[in-house]
């Protein structure tokens, strides 16, 4: 705010104080001095408050820009260092890979490839369990699981991220374009929508990155996600009934209610071939998730757990012929990387608004996900992840990966806790992974023709049972009470209505959390610690902070806009008239308003100030500690020198009320002497 200037007023000089505050502008009589304070004067020092310093529209304008999209400054790299220097910072900012690659070793190459196959035998048999989620043919989620960390690998700035198909993002791409299309009757078009989907998701994704947005996706608050992804594990769990009770006609909507309707209108479907198989697995795969969860070292028990299930669960049909006897098997698969899709891409056409709407939903939950996850293990190993970087990587990922046949994928939660237990050192990890995917790809694809789909269910309930966190809900409820009912609201809204409505009904209860906080801004009175000139909340510190006689004194701790300006200017006079109490002498000389915690005002906020001291002519209005764009603005609308004056402009409650106090002494000395020299007249 620019150098403060200050005078120094002893306490033995009360005349030089009056000086400096020659009028105060209220009714006095000796009966008020009681609403004096007695603060000890010796060496009082009342600053002044000046102005900012001088600065342009354009500048303050690219300051706020600034600050809003480059808050992490990311240039300051490149600042002093020569031309040749620059150029590779700035190749190193784009690529990470050329950071840690040109001082990689083969100490660190053991460490990936241990964490590669290890995080490949999970993503195997997750990735075709997930496609098969999102209603998209098995392969397509082997397809996932080797282009899109090849891309990750170069770009990423996690060192712990595992990339590929989550079963959230499926879940809700799978739903969306089922409400149009249906992914058994025209399949092919059903695939189409989701390259599409996924390319517009990567469109956003990276375009946030770029404008540096990313702010957008703290709309979704860690409540709101916990409901939500603890919700759709609830769902996504439910609808693996289907594989697990081996039925073959069930509902396509993914409400609780239709889904358990359907699971028991179908019991004739039920085999207990598959269920008996299904249980069996089941409890294997959370017995292997649960040993892993009490004793860390033993992470590769909960990851090749799956991998292990499907080849073992493989084996016992082809040796039994099960398929013969009521358990479903994938069938066969094609053989071979990635065909191109860019020829499958759909840009116009009646479904075009549904595949941009289903690219935005998924984007920006794919996109959350990724980012906490990255940023959890970053925080673990104590290294920082670009958060905008992220989503210009995540983003170019899905963008190449819809037109080699993928849909999308982000980093999974699962898959990143195995990588970092595993001891993956970089993102070398993602290409050991990507390569294990290929082998499969060219050369395994036929072992999977007889594996059951129960298993598939089963591993897909193992995985998303992690999703819903009690602990964390316990936690929330503990701190805030409101964001509890955002959780909740997020959890019923998608169990009981649709994951995407949930969700917006999540994010809209989050929004209104904050335009309440906006509109109704937290303002409190304060009083003083006796013995000293700290000033605090009288409701808080109750029993320490007293009330000053005279002064009214409240802190708005809050921007004030058009938003609020009616609410405090009502809220303030209230206070008034509640000290006042209808006395024949008001009880309030002044109302000192501390403005520490307004960091802006605008247009409307301004006038909040001049409609106030019109309401109480009777009573002297004081700024304390006006900030820099508040004294700006005071300034240009302050013609009259009205707010601005010396006497009601302070640095600090404490030097308001000692001044003030002073003054007002004074004030009634002078009067008292007036009074006595007029009486004394007569008689002489």
């Amino acid at each position: 705010m620019g150098e403060a200037s200050h005078d120094k007023t002893e306490g033995s000089s009360p005349s030089k104080l009056n000086n400096q505050h020659p009028t105060i502008n209220t009714p006095s009589n000796n009966n008020n001095m009681h609403h004096c304070m007695d603060i000890p004067m010796g060496g009082l020092e009342v600053h002044k408050v000046v102005p900012p310093p001088h600065r342009s529209t354009l500048q303050k304008l690219m300051a706020r820009l600034k600050e809003t999209f480059f808050p992490d400054d990311p240039l300051h790299q490149f600042k002093g260092q020569p031309p040749k220097k620059q150029w590779i910072l700035g190749a190193q900012y784009v690529f990470p890979i050329l950071e840690w690659g040109p001082t990689y070793s083969f100490k660190l190459l053991k460490s990936d490839i241990i964490s590669g196959v290890t995080i490949a035998s999970l993503a195997i048999p997750q990735g075709i369990s997930y496609a098969k989620l999102a209603n998209l043919p098995a392969i397509v989620g082997l397809y996932s699981s080797f282009v899109p960390p090849l891309v990750y690998a170069v770009l990423g700035s996690s060192k712990d991220l595992a990339v590929g198909p989550v079963s959230i993002a499926s879940l809700i791409m799978g739903s969306m374009l089922m409400q149009e299309v249906s992914p058994t009757k025209d399949p092919n078009l059903f695939l189409q929508l989701a390259f599409t989907s996924t390319f517009f998701s990567g469109i956003v994704q990276a375009s946030l990155g770029l404008l540096r947005l990313g702010f957008i996706i703290d709309f979704l608050s860690k409540a709101t996600l916990i409901g939500f992804m603890a919700g759709a594990a609830v769902i996504v769990s439910l609808q693996q009934l289907k594989s697990l009770l081996g039925i073959q006609h069930f509902t396509k909507k993914m409400a609780i209610v239709p889904v358990l309707s359907s699971v028991f209108e179908e019991r004739r479907e039920w085999s207990w071939q598959t269920i008996l198989m299904g249980v069996c697995f089941l409890l294997l795969l959370l017995i292997a998730r649960h040993v892993s969860m009490r004793k860390p070292k033993l992470f590769w028990v909960s990851a090749g757990a799956p991998l292990a299930s499907v080849i073992l669960s493989t084996v016992i049909v082809f040796a039994c012929k099960a398929n013969h006897h009521g358990i479903g098997v994938i069938g066969d698969l094609q053989k071979g990387l990635n065909p191109p899709s860019w020829n499958m891409l759909i840009f116009s056409g009646t479904h075009i608004g549904l595949v941009i709407k289903t690219g935005i939903i998924t984007g920006i939950i794919a996109l959350t996900e990724g980012i906490a996850v990255g940023r959890t293990f970053a925080t673990l190993r104590e290294y920082r992840v670009d958060g905008n970087k992220e989503m210009i990587a995540i983003g170019l990922m899905n963008i190449i990966g819809s037109i080699t046949s993928c849909y999308i994928t982000t980093g999974s939660f699962s898959r990143s806790a195995v990588n970092h237990n595993a001891g993956a050192k970089t993102a070398l990890s993602n290409i050991v992974m990507s390569v294990t995917v290929m082998v499969t790809l060219l050369f395994l694809m036929p072992l999977f023709h007889y594996t059951p789909n129960v298993i598939l269910g089963a591993i897909i309930v193992t995985a998303v049972i992690g999703l819903i966190d009690v602990p964390a809900a316990c936690h929330i409820w503990k701190i805030d009470k409101y964001d509890f009912i955002v959780l909740v609201c997020a959890f019923l809204g998608v169990i009981f209505i649709s994951v995407q409505q949930g969700l917006a009904i999540a994010v809209g209860i989050s929004v209104f959390k904050i335009l309440l906080q906006v509109t109704r801004p937290r303002t409190v009175v304060l009083g003083n610690i006796p013995g000293t000139d700290v000033f605090r909340d009288l409701h808080h510190y109750n029993e320490s902070a007293v009330s000053v006689p005279g002064f009214l004194i409240i802190s708005i701790e809050a921007a004030i806009n058009f938003a609020n300006t009616t609410y405090l200017n009502e809220r303030i006079l209230r206070w008034i008239e509640e000290e006042d109490d209808g006395n024949k002498h008001p009880n309030i000389r002044f109302v000192i308003i501390d403005m520490s915690a307004v960091s802006s005002i605008d247009t409307t906020g301004i006038t909040l100030f001049g409609d106030l001291r019109k309401a109480i002519r009777k009573k002297g209005l004081v700024l304390v500690n006006p900030l820099a764009e508040v004294v700006e603005k005071l300034q240009k609308v302050d013609k009259d020198n009205e707010l601005m004056r010396p006497d009601h402009l302070y640095l600090s409650v404490g030097e308001a009320i000692a001044s003030l106090s002073m003054a007002m002494k004074n004030q009634a000395s002078n009067m008292y002497d007036e009074e006595m020299q007029t009486n004394a007249s007569p008689k002489s």
